[in-house]
């Protein structure tokens, strides 16, 4: 059972086919649940949350581990979480625009924000390197998408492995000629080919240690040049068509 009252603000609430939105005063609940539900905050708000005491527990543990995950990618790379936020916020705009599921809207949530987690364990000298990797560095940078499934698994929460998988996904390429595994086309979930076009058009507008920021146009140009080589064509589509929004955020 899992029970929802809402004390200020709004949640929009996604499930199956549907959504609808619950304000100040208003209540959610299940019994049992049965489906993937997705809350989304609109402005600041404020809830109760009931639920029994197993679900709490599991709730509480995911949390916690998820905050000392973040704070771990900020300690080891200063831009991350930063960059972090920004592709959770552009890649959760693009999957609600592709109409996917809940449970693909969740594990996008979650992999977008940590998909540079395995980057812990790439050597400093390595990930804060002001010039061009050579060839034994970029192979250890190109792990941590590996790694970072790996970290998630490790945690031993269903969610996070199921998240985990789309992490080690998010640098394949359409074509085939990307990492870790050199998959192609549809072998390549979804949810990894959007957080693949949001992460690299952050990379290219953002001022790096081994390059300078590109402009936004310049970068909108990029993905198209690429679209069905690196990127999924249908992504791309949905992005460049979004272009305006993106842009303001």
């Amino acid at each position: 059972m899992e029970y929802l009252h809402v004390l200020s603000g709004q949640l929009n609430i996604k499930y199956s086919n549907e959504e609808r939105t619950i304000k100040e005063g208003d209540s959610f609940f299940k019994i049992p649940v049965e489906q993937h539900y997705i809350f989304q905050a609109i402005g600041i708000t404020e809830f109760l949350y009931v639920s029994s005491q197993p679900i709490f527990h599991y709730y509480s543990k995911a949390t916690k581990q998820l905050m000392e995950l973040s704070i771990s990618i900020e300690e080891k790379d200063g831009y991350t979480v930063d960059h972090c936020q920004r592709i959770n916020k552009l890649s959760m705009i693009v999957g609600e625009a592709m109409d996917l599921n809940t449970k693909q809207l969740k594990g996008l949530n979650i992999a977008s924000f940590l998909h540079d987690v395995g980057k812990l364990r790439v050597p400093l000298e390595v990930l804060q390197k002001p010039g061009k990797l050579n060839q034994e560095e970029w192979e250890l940078m190109k792990q941590h998408s590996k790694h970072g499934r790996e970290i998630l698994e490790e945690l031993g929460l269903t969610f996070l492995k199921e998240a985990g998988k789309i992490v080690e996904q998010h640098h394949e390429r359409f074509d085939g000629k990307g990492y870790p595994n050199g998959i192609s086309g549809e072998e390549i979930l979804i949810e990894a080919a959007i957080i693949s076009v949001v992460d690299s058009f952050d990379a290219m507008t953002t001022n790096r240690v081994y390059q300078t920021a590109r402009s936004k146009g310049e970068a909108f140009d990029e993905i198209l040049r690429c679209k069905g080589t690196m990127y999924h064509p249908k992504v791309v589509d949905v992005f460049l068509a979004l272009k305006n929004k993106i842009i303001e955020i």
